[in-house]
């Protein structure tokens, strides 16, 4: 990298050093004799090339002498200015003439940015190191932007499942409490039938002789059956016990206890009879 920007700064140089030599020779040499203008162009170009070959002492120094700069500034304006006074009193090719008289001003230039580049050059491990830091620093950026991708994605794949299990259950219960609804429709209808009385008497005769059975609905709720040991000591209850222990448990409020209050009491007591048994003496009692 030194030799791209000091190579075109030392070669601009040269170009104006001998630009301007021969300019003041042909310039000057007709108004003096062309050993003294030849020394006239040496003493620009020298003095300009003794200013530079400074300033690059104290560049390599790491100083800077602003009064040393203005020399070499001015040397060069000096140059450029005797490269214009000669296009514009040329009685040919001024146009050309003119278009190399930059040259100075330019080679001044390169110098300029090859002593910033020196100041802001790196070692090849500097540069290196950098390099490393920035390529961590994409490594860590892409991970990180990979992660949040992925926990994005699998947090939009959590909810699509909750959500579908969600759907799937509130069809279920849907689903079932419709099949609920006309099961318990069906028994209703059942209970209001005209043949229901007639069915039952034919089934319920040959057990609870007498009695006519009355149709309801299955009663859903919590029950509270008795001790075993209870259950086991009471033994089997008569006909006649049972209508009375009956009477008793339905009486014992007022107003009359309800069948399922008085069949939960009955239970409670430590009595044991069956469901046909209990509900037979019930109806005998009601009756």
């Amino acid at each position: 990298m030194n030799a791209k920007t000091v190579l075109p700064a030392v070669g601009m140089t040269a170009v104006s050093m001998v630009l301007t030599l021969a300019v003041v020779v042909m310039w000057l040499g007709t108004a003096m004799p062309w050993p003294v203008a030849l020394v006239v162009g040496l003493g620009i170009d020298g003095g300009w090339l003794a200013t530079l070959a400074y300033e690059r002492r104290l560049a390599a120094q790491g100083d800077h002498s602003a009064p040393v700069t203005a020399v070499g500034w001015s040397f060069g304006a000096i140059a450029t200015g005797v490269l214009i006074a000669h296009a514009l009193t040329a009685e040919a090719s001024t146009g050309a003439w003119l278009a190399v008289a930059w040259l100075p001003i330019a080679a001044k230039a390169l110098w300029l940015v090859h002593s910033l580049w020196e100041r802001t050059a790196l070692t090849g491990e500097a540069l290196d190191a950098i390099q490393g830091i920035q390529q961590e620093a994409r490594d860590e950026a892409a991970v990180a932007r990979a992660r949040l991708r992925s926990e994005a994605s699998t947090e939009e794949t959590r909810l699509t499942a909750v959500t579908q299990a969600g759907a799937r259950v509130a069809h279920v219960q849907a689903r079932t409490a419709t099949t609920l609804s006309r099961a318990w429709s069906t028994l209703e209808t059942a209970r209001e039938g005209e043949d229901t009385a007639r069915a039952l008497t034919s089934v319920t005769t040959p057990v609870t002789p007498g009695v006519t059975p009355r149709w309801e609905l299955p009663v859903w709720g919590p029950t509270e059956p008795g001790s075993a040991f209870a259950l086991e000591s009471a033994g089997a209850l008569s006909d006649q016990v049972l209508d009375v222990l009956v009477d008793q448990i339905r009486h014992s409020e007022t107003p009359a206890l309800s069948y399922r209050e008085m069949a939960a009491r009955f239970r409670t007591a430590g009595h044991s009879a069956s469901e046909v048994r209990l509900r037979a003496a019930w109806k005998r009692v009601a009756a």
